[in-house]
């Protein structure tokens, strides 16, 4: 049987899995409602459009609530900590931003740069997404040239957000122990020496250089009859010393 304490690690504590799953349900909701409001065809299947329209804008108007809730109270720590790797940026990975993916990173942290960069586009999404949509919503305060430019921007970045997801859909599918870590939390440390041996180091310093198991872990995985071979016996320890 496999000891978790010493081959799986914690990679997403209970807040920041339920702040990816509520913000995906609500992702979920503004882009199904917002099929009916922009194709007259699918409208007039669905009908109700009014109520539609009020489920997508009340939806965008709670958006940030989830992650404003997680990120300020004390049980926010792993979420503020993850943050903060979104934001720092190796020499590496700012050439692989540069490059458009065409070099690579020798060691990858917890995160590597297509998700930093997702992470940055969501949450600046959701910021310009609340804004264009207030000025269309509740237009009469704003002229006639902001409501024009916040409509072109809402649709723009709208279908790049369509585009976004089904990227960030496709590559959780396919990437198995991911997706699994964001419904468990953990993550196998095979899977962390092999995708984010800088993270791994930095949780686990010294512990794990990625040349083999522990000698306490080799033993216990070694037939006994090997480790007794492989042993010194007692006399022998004790005529040595």
């Amino acid at each position: 049987m496999t000891d978790r304490s010493t081959d799986d690690l914690a990679r997403f504590d209970v807040v920041e899995r339920v702040l990816h799953w509520t913000t995906a349900g609500m992702f979920a909701v503004l882009m199904l409602t917002a099929v009916p409001l922009y194709l007259g065809s699918v409208s007039s299947i669905i009908g109700r459009r009014a109520l539609v329209a009020d489920i997508h804008t009340w939806t965008g108007v709670a958006l940030p609530v989830p992650l404003l809730v997680s990120l300020v109270g004390p049980w926010g720590g792993g979420l503020r900590a993850d943050v903060r790797r979104f934001s720092r940026w190796s020499v590496e990975e700012l050439r692989w931003l540069r490059t458009r993916g065409r070099t690579g990173v020798s060691r990858m942290g917890k995160f590597n740069p297509g998700q930093k960069l997702n992470a940055v586009f969501v949450a600046g999404a959701i910021v310009v997404m609340l804004g264009t949509g207030a000025v269309l919503r509740w237009f009469g305060p704003f002229p006639v040239s902001w409501r024009t430019g916040a409509t072109f921007v809402h649709d723009v970045l709208a279908t790049a957000i369509f585009v976004v997801v089904a990227g960030h859909v496709a590559f959780a599918v396919t990437h198995r122990d991911a997706l699994a870590s964001m419904f468990t939390g953990r993550i196998s440390r095979r899977w962390a020496r092999r995708h984010a041996p800088a993270w791994l180091e930095e949780i686990d310093p010294g512990r794990d250089d990625g040349s083999g198991p522990r000698p306490q872990e080799r033993d216990a995985q070694m037939p006994r009859g090997r480790r007794e071979l492989s042993q010194p016996s007692r006399a022998t320890a004790q005529r040595n010393a």
